[in-house]
């Protein structure tokens, strides 16, 4: 049997890294934005029924950005004259945040809508003192989020850059106001966010 083809399959490199992002299909888009080493549809606990899940991605890795440009790029494209929508005040704010802060912060992305919970400040306390992101054994806390809005459906929620390529896993105990089940908990394995040896977050 020759284990070459085999082999060659297995040493392929993933497409985020061997095709330009013009390149990928739709199915490959869609599944690095939900099911890749930066993104996961994350369910609520429970097991007779559980919560309906909620994308949750990591913003400020190069393959994500590159993901979110692409599927924004062909939205454009098959938008009817008129639909524009400019950018939420948000999404504005962060990407103005971002250029500032990008080499010290990551950032977590939830795609959880418009939800009036953000306007309860009991609620949006809650989410700062109960988010936090895990290393190993070292825990660290919120230092930052930019709210979801009808415009700009998506909160994110920034931690400190601490994250090294010998970790193991990366994890989140969320709170998230206004869904039904607001714990969520989302884990990521270190060596899988490696492109090209460096660690993508």
């Amino acid at each position: 049997m020759n284990l070459l083809p085999f082999l060659a399959l297995l040493l392929a490199a993933p497409f985020w890294e061997a095709k330009a992002p013009a390149e990928w299909s739709d199915l490959e888009l869609q599944a690095l934005l939900t099911e890749s080493p930066w993104a996961q549809l994350v369910s609520g606990p429970g097991t007779a029924s559980p919560a309906p899940p909620v994308q949750v991605y990591l913003a400020t890795a190069a393959p994500m950005e590159l993901a979110l440009e692409e599927s924004a790029r062909r939205a454009r494209l098959h938008r009817k004259p008129g639909q524009a929508e400019p950018p939420g005040a948000s999404e504005e704010e962060y990407r103005a945040w971002l250029q500032e802060n990008r080499a010290q912060q990551i950032v977590l992305a939830v795609g959880i809508g418009d939800k009036p919970a953000f306007s309860d400040e009991r609620e949006v306390k809650r989410m700062e003192q109960e988010c936090v992101m895990r290393v190993g054994r070292r825990k660290f806390k919120l230092t930052g989020h930019f709210p979801p809005s009808a415009g700009d459906p998506v909160l994110r929620l920034a931690f400190p850059r601490e994250v090294q390529p010998e970790d193991k896993t990366v994890s989140f105990d969320l709170y998230l106001p206004g869904l039904t089940a607001p714990y969520r908990l989302v884990e990521f394995r270190v060596k899988d966010m490696l492109v090209h040896g460096r660690l993508e977050m």
